[in-house]
Parts: C-alpha cells; sequence; structure tokens
C-alpha cells in the first residue's frame, strides 16, 4: 500500500481517538553548535504527514529533542504514540534520566545542571499527558523512515541558511 502525503491539520483530522501513530524523528546541525533543523514524520496506517523546523545558531542535541516535541506536539493527547529516534541522547534523557533530574531540581548525578533545562521540560509536559513508547533506531543504516526524518532536519539546515 502506498503512502499518502498530507498536511499536518488533515493527517491529525483523519485519526480516530484511539490510533496508535508513530514518529520517526531526527535533528541536524551544520557545525555544533550552528544552523541546525530538525525533522518529524508521522504515519498512520496509509497517510503520512511532515513537519520540520529549525534554528539559526543551536545545537544537534536541542535539534534531535525539537522534533520529538514537535512531532508529539502536534498530535491530540489521546493518541498513542510510537516515537522512533537515532538519537539515545533523547530516548535515553526521557525514559532513563529524566525522572532523577526532576527530583534533583534539575541537577545531574555530577551535581551540575541539566543542558537544554527548557527542552527537557517541555518534554516532560508532554510525556504526561501522552502515552508514548520509545524506540531507539541506527541512524543513516538505511532505515527508510528514519532516513526521511533527517532529509526534513538537513532542509531545514538550507532554510536557515537562506533567511539569513
Amino acid at each position: 500500500m502506498s503512502q499518502m502525503l498530507k498536511p499536518i491539520e488533515e493527517f491529525i483530522k483523519l485519526l480516530p481517538i484511539d490510533a496508535r501513530v508513530n514518529i520517526y524523528t531526527d535533528g541536524a546541525c551544520s557545525g555544533n553548535p550552528g544552523p541546525g533543523g530538525w525533522g518529524a514524520l508521522l504515519c498512520y496506517e496509509d497517510a503520512q504527514a511532515e513537519i520540520s523546523g529549525g534554528h539559526i545558531q543551536t545545537t544537534n542535541n536541542r535539534m534531535e529533542m525539537l522534533g520529538a516535541i514537535n512531532g508529539i506536539a502536534a498530535l491530540p493527547s489521546s493518541i498513542q504514540i510510537v516515537l522512533h529516534t537515532d538519537s539515545q541522547y533523547l530516548k535515553d534523557g526521557v525514559t532513563l534520566w529524566m525522572k532523577n533530574w526532576k527530583k534533583n531540581g534539575w541537577v545531574t548525578y555530577e551535581k551540575k545542571p541539566v543542558k537544554n533545562k527548557d527542552l527537557w521540560e517541555r518534554l516532560d509536559e508532554l510525556v504526561q499527558s501522552h502515552s508514548i513508547e520509545w524506540q531507539w533506531v541506527k541512524g543513516h543504516n538505511g532505515h527508510a523512515e528514519n532516513e526521511r526524518a533527517d532529509a526534513l532536519a538537513r532542509k531545514a539546515i538550507i532554510a536557515q541558511r537562506m533567511a539569513v
């Protein structure tokens, strides 16, 4: 069955309340820090939607996080999500580290402030209001949806450069 690419607004309208959506995210930077982009590919049955964006001066980790944040935030909280990322930082941050960071006042086990605290706090809000399963995929390994998310992120970098 071929995939039908839809604008995000149309994609959301076709989702039943009990839908299970796969989100494939990626972030990229040209220099780190430097111009960056994020991309998210949302898939439900034979429908897909793409969203992307970027910042002129950022880091790769922030772009990885923004891909997930924007992908999750695009969906109603009743939707079940399987989020696929090639970022161990993102997956481990949410599934392993965030609980203790919060408990310790957003300080690491090394007693240092958590980097990207603003984005971790936003992710924490989203995790509380959604049912999310986190999956790690190996990046740049021929995984079609991950490659598409990467292409969206890289295209967003070009858009950032052109906007200057």
